[in-house]
Formats: structure tokens, sequence, C-alpha cells
């Protein structure tokens, strides 16, 4: 039986950006996963170690939003998708959107956002599908 499984607007806190300004101060995060998974054996006997830990996850993201530094969004949301994939085994499929809202563009906006997907082989998809 096959399963998303979504976390929605985790808020997190990191010092991502190509500005010296960012790199010091730093802003919120927030990130949205979903996770396409065979949850037929987690259903039939109602046991966690048979599906995805969400709290396991929720923590993947709030390692690598708030640990190490990267310029661009584009690649901390391929390091996410890759570590969704790696560390879940039930996961066939992971889809991650990143939002940055107080990114230094000179103009009103609610926020910049990346999405990246990949599947078990690793291909990567292109958003929405």
């Amino acid at each position: 039986m096959s399963a998303r499984i979504t976390l929605k607007n985790m808020a997190f806190y990191g010092y991502h950006g190509c500005f010296a300004g960012e790199a010091a101060q730093g802003q919120r995060f927030f990130v949205d996963v979903v996770l396409h998974a065979d949850i037929g054996a987690a259903a039939a006997s109602d046991a966690l170690h048979d599906t995805v830990d969400y709290a396991a996850v929720h923590r993947v993201c709030r390692e690598l939003v708030e640990g190490e530094r990267v310029k661009l969004l584009e690649t901390l949301c391929a390091r996410l998708v890759r570590a969704l994939l790696e560390q879940f085994p039930a996961v066939e499929r992971a889809e991650v959107a990143v939002r940055k809202p107080a990114a230094p563009i000179p103009g009103v906006l609610d926020y910049v956002e990346v999405q990246a997907s990949a599947d078990r082989a690793g291909r990567f998809h292109r958003a929405g599908q």
C-alpha cells in the first residue's frame, strides 16, 4: 500500500546564503517534506519500526538546516532529499521544499522557495511531478 507522509512548515534557524550578513546573522528557514513510502507492513503491524519515524525525519532536517552552512538553497534542498532517501529505507521517493522568507532581495515578497525531489534510484524529478 503506497502512501504520502507529509511534514509541513518545519521551522529552523540557519546561516545559509551567499552574503556575509546572512552568514553572520542567520535567519529562519521553513521546510516541507513529502515522503512516498509503502505502508502496508505498518498498517498491518501498527508498529513504528515498520514505517517512517516522523520525529527522526524532523531531526534529519534540523541537523542539515542548522548544521553546515551552504550558499545556495538548491544545495540545501538537494542534501535534504539525499539524506532522507539514505536514512529511511522505506522511502521510495522524497520531495523537499525549502523557503527563505528573508532573502536579500530589494523588493517585497513572502519568500523564495526551492523544491527538489528524487526517487530511490537517484533520479531527480521536476518539482510537482
